[in-house]
């Protein structure tokens, strides 16, 4: 058998300047709509929590459709889904610039958490079956930390464009730069050595399926992922509001500077993602919850510098923890990486769509200090798991060095 991928070579470096690129598109075509909330909420007449759909709608779709995904790969291979899905994203969005109404645009951000669904599971899965065990956690680490720029770039280019040119230009714009990363994908992702194709078949797919949930800590990681993204979009989806209103009326352009803290997501995404390897991940997960509970006490200050900074906080360990938690499913989960990956996936992005959509009640009713305590309750309860992974499990469940 061919040697796996490891740092330090050729390969390594073309596999993670592709896995960046595809990171990179995946958050900026599926987040670029989040400083926009507002502006929708004036155009189409909406409210907070309806204006949240706009992201919850794709968010929802491609955590169900990633269930999908893993088996799809399996015949189709890894690379050829994730380039095809890349592309047909990137054309869905510029397509969402000229949406008529609201219920076109919903529609239309609907479909694109189906084509998105391509990417994250398997992504995680190609990390699992190609790179050398001791390189899958810098190599995660720097996938997410692409998904970091990509939601920092879409969130900043969409706000400063749409001071200027209006919503849909800057939409339009991220739209164009997702074909530019679909191309630099297919150019350089080193193709699988490790992968065989075979067809889907219902009854092993399904027990595939059910062997990670036998596990005794991957249903603990999957619940980590909603908590993770759940309460980190909750944040994201309200902080707009939040400064847009008195007494800060900061601009699109202001806010989308602000979205510059995602710059701290790509260095804790690989730092401690490679740190997690090191240590041990059971040792590293706890302590990302253990800062963004910190990050959101930060926020609930009215001064400015305090809330920036509780966000970038928030930031690092957010991208920190989903390092952590994915490359500890792909570790862990055996000849069912692809499902458990999916499992992982679809767990994380329903946190997005429901939390996400559910802030808004909470802000509706205590504004701030609402939100912040519904994310605060999540963040607590992904540090309870974390903490008994770390201490009621830490030598029953290491079934690998570096877990």
């Amino acid at each position: 058998m061919e040697e796996f991928i490891r740092l330090g070579t050729p390969a390594f470096r073309r596999a993670n300047l592709a896995l960046f690129a595809a990171g990179w598109a995946t958050f900026s075509l599926l987040y670029c709509v989040q400083p926009l909330l507002p502006e929708f909420g004036r155009e189409f007449g909406v409210g907070a929590a309806a204006s949240a759909l706009a992201l919850s709608v794709s968010t929802g779709m491609l955590g169900v459709c990633i269930l999908f995904a893993g088996a799809l790969s399996d015949v189709w291979g890894r690379k050829a889904l994730m380039t095809a899905s890349i592309f047909a994203s990137a054309a869905l969005v510029v397509l969402s610039a000229i949406a008529p109404n609201w219920p076109t645009l919903l529609l239309v951000r609907t479909v694109l958490g189906v084509s998105l669904s391509g990417v994250p599971a398997v992504a995680m899965t190609y990390l699992a079956e190609e790179m050398h065990p001791e390189s899958i956690g810098l190599g995660m680490g720097l996938f997410i930390g692409g998904s970091a720029i990509g939601g920092m770039g879409g969130r900043l280019a969409v706000g400063v464009l749409a001071d200027h040119l209006g919503w849909r230009a800057g939409i339009a714009w991220i739209g164009l730069l997702g074909v530019g990363s679909g191309a630099l994908f297919a150019r350089f992702l080193p193709a699988s050595r490790h992968f065989t194709p075979h067809p889907p078949r219902r009854s092993g797919l399904l027990r595939r399926y059910q062997r990670p949930w036998r596990d005794r800590a991957l249903p603990w990681l999957f619940a980590e992922g909603f908590l993770l993204l759940g309460g980190f979009v909750t944040v994201y989806n309200y902080l707009a509001y939040r400064l847009m209103a008195p007494p800060y009326r900061l601009s699109q352009s202001a806010v989308g500077l602000i979205f510059a803290v995602y710059l701290v997501g790509t260095l804790s995404s690989a730092w401690v993602g490679h740190l997690g390897g090191r240590l041990g991940r059971h040792r590293v997960l706890w302590p990302m919850f253990v800062l963004m509970l910190g990050g959101v006490a930060l926020t609930l200050s009215s001064s400015l510098p305090w809330i920036v900074l509780g966000t970038a906080v928030i930031t690092f360990g957010f991208f920190g923890g989903h390092s952590v938690a994915s490359s500890w499913v792909g570790r862990r989960a055996g000849a069912s990486r692809a499902q458990a990956a999916s499992l992982y996936s679809f767990s994380y992005y329903l946190g997005s769509s429901l939390a996400g959509a559910g802030g808004g009640l909470f802000y509706a009713a205590g504004g701030w200090p609402g939100v912040a305590a519904f994310v605060g309750a999540l963040w607590l309860a992904g540090w309870l798991i974390a903490w008994r992974l770390a201490r009621g499990f830490a030598s029953g469940i290491a079934d690998a060095p570096g877990d």
